[in-house]
């Protein structure tokens, strides 16, 4: 079985390599384990948030950018591709697994997760487990852990902490908005798991966003960047089977908080995920070719006019 932690090892060793280039920091703590700043105390670059994307998909995917316009806005946007979009996003790159240990709080996503099995249920429905004696984890948090946070992450992993690395980046920084927009692909798998589709008969993905530009404020941030995929991702998959039923729901349009800034949303709910409709974090539109029958469907659409609301771009 493939091993998400093992592939994105690989990914992390050249990140290390190269980490001047790349305008990333590494940390070795007093108990072995390795903590990469890629936005915190450092200000990252484009070249470390692709490279931390992968990882983050243990390895089973590749990401690129490039420039194209909303309207007359040129802006920066992500590709990413998978063949192996079942494992790379439901048992690596969701970030499913909360990270709490006395007053540090990260949402955790990666490869970690499926040694860790967070969250159990996913790994039940896609019967993916992961052996590796590593663990790659990523944190989106503007504090870097300590060594009682690698302790847990080691422990629930159960790797020596030795073996345990974590890329860092709040949601604040360059790295941090291109991540967000990497996730483009995984929202749609996400989304197909949860309506109850067989992620397992998704056969090759690939999927583009834009990057928001870099916002200051926390809850802002969280907005813009969610806003990219919500009101501009595309989605393009290949399956084994097709269900018209599950597909239509898959896009954000389908949400009760749908057409107006995600940050709107985020303020109306307290600033707290558990009271936003989970319909919402999906792509803006997706395109399915069914192999099982040789057709291709497609629904959702891009909204211009609320990306641009969400960007605050001004002219000068």
């Amino acid at each position: 079985m493939l091993s998400v932690n093992e592939a994105a090892i690989d990914v992390v060793d050249e990140m290390i390599c190269y980490s001047e280039e790349l305008k990333i920091k590494v940390h070795t703590l007093d108990n072995g384990s390795t903590v990469i700043d890629c936005g915190i105390e450092v200000s990252g670059s484009y070249e470390a948030g692709l490279r931390f994307i992968e990882a983050c998909m243990g390895g089973l995917g590749t990401a690129s950018l490039g420039v194209r316009r909303i309207g007359n806005l040129p802006l920066a946007f992500i590709d990413v591709t998978t063949d192996h979009s079942c494992i790379a996003c439901l048992g690596a790159q969701t970030a499913g697994w909360q990270i709490g240990v006395r007053e540090y709080v990260a949402m955790g996503s990666g490869p970690a997760r499926a040694l860790a099995q967070k969250p159990k249920e996913i790994f039940d429905r896609i019967a993916y487990h992961d052996d590796a004696e590593c663990a790659v984890i990523a944190l989106e948090s503007n504090k870097l852990p300590d060594e009682e946070i690698m302790q847990f992450i080691a422990d629930a992993c159960r790797v020596d902490v030795g073996e345990v690395i974590a890329l860092v980046a709040p949601t604040t920084c360059l790295v941090g908005s291109v991540l967000v927009s990497g996730r483009v692909i995984e929202t749609a798998v996400r989304r197909l798991h949860e309506l109850g589709f067989d992620t397992q008969n998704i056969l090759h993905a690939t999927g583009t966003a834009p990057v928001a530009p870099v916002v200051l404020d926390e809850m802002r941030a969280i907005g813009s960047t969610n806003d990219s995929i919500i009101y501009y991702g595309s989605v393009v998959l290949t399956t084994r089977g097709f269900d018209e039923e599950i597909f239509k729901q898959v896009p954000a349009k389908v949400s009760e908080s749908y057409g107006k800034p995600f940050y709107k949303t985020f303020e109306a709910a307290g600033y707290d995920f558990s009271n936003i409709d989970t319909a919402i974090f999906a792509p803006a539109e997706i395109t399915v070719s069914d192999l099982d029958t040789g057709k291709t469907y497609h629904t959702g659409y891009l909204s211009e006019e609320v990306i641009l609301e969400s960007y605050e771009i001004s002219g000068i």
